[in-house]
């Protein structure tokens, strides 16, 4: 099984919605998903995944199941570096890295932090999510491994969400989110694609051969859009700090 995650084009978060590049970043993922043999797609139900996944399902013909766990992981914690609420996913690295409970990929959800917003109980309706719908098709969780009980080649597409997709992808591969949250970035319309390995019969692990693919956008002659990076030096005033 292969499973293609695509994240939104260029947002524009107060309408969610996609910004007129977001619009050309989906029209390019379009083109190259088309040339794929797709069995499925599952969208998540915000604005800005909806409308990427419209160029693609309009040209193949295509509908797509919405699913609600698919939603940009939302949860919100109390930051102590910036005294606000925000996403779990967006700390300076100078506060997590200090907790090495952050790296487990058991115990990053413990801290009270975490605990104080459920963001633990929040993560495992992704994840019960996520391996429901394997399950479906023929994978079945079994500890940290998926026993096959129907392998197949399918192709399932699914559209969302930086948070969530590193999220899930933490799930399959038994990694900390916050390891893919902080030490990965997937631009805006990109292409993450990870493959089942059936090494011993009946049983199945998941594994990323390419993350965060732009190739599409660099075909055309597109920059991908910075969003969900932050500055590369300090002294860059042009781009985001925080």
């Amino acid at each position: 099984m292969r499973l293609l995650f695509i994240r939104h084009g260029d947002p524009d978060y107060e309408h969610d919605t996609l910004t007129p590049a977001g619009h050309r970043e989906a029209a390019l993922a379009a083109e190259r998903l088309c040339k794929e043999q797709i069995d499925a797609f599952y969208l998540s139900p915000l604005g800005r995944a909806q409308d990427t996944a419209k160029y693609t399902l309009d040209a193949m013909h295509r509908t797509g199941v919405t699913l609600p766990w698919l939603q940009e992981f939302h949860a919100r914690i109390l930051h102590p570096d910036t005294g606000d609420f925000r996403i779990p996913w967006d700390w300076l690295p100078a506060a997590w890295t200090q907790e090495p409970r952050y790296y487990d990929k058991d115990c990053w959800c413990d801290t009270a932090i975490m605990r104080a917003h459920d963001v633990g109980g929040q993560a495992e309706i992704v994840c019960r999510g996520m391996d429901t719908l394997l399950a479906s098709h023929g994978y079945v969780r079994d500890g940290m491994i998926y026993r096959a009980e129907r392998p197949n080649t399918d192709t399932l597409a699914f559209f969302c969400h930086f948070g969530v997709e590193c999220l899930i992808l933490a799930h399959l591969t038994g990694i900390s989110p916050m390891q893919f949250w902080h030490g990965f970035a997937a631009a805006p319309a990109s292409v993450t694609t990870v493959y089942t390995e059936e090494r011993r019969r009946g049983t199945a692990s998941f594994r990323i051969s390419a993350f965060g693919d732009t190739g599409h956008l660099y075909a055309a002659g597109v920059q991908p859009s910075f969003s969900a990076r932050f500055c590369e030096t300090f002294d860059n005033d042009a781009e985001r700090h925080d």
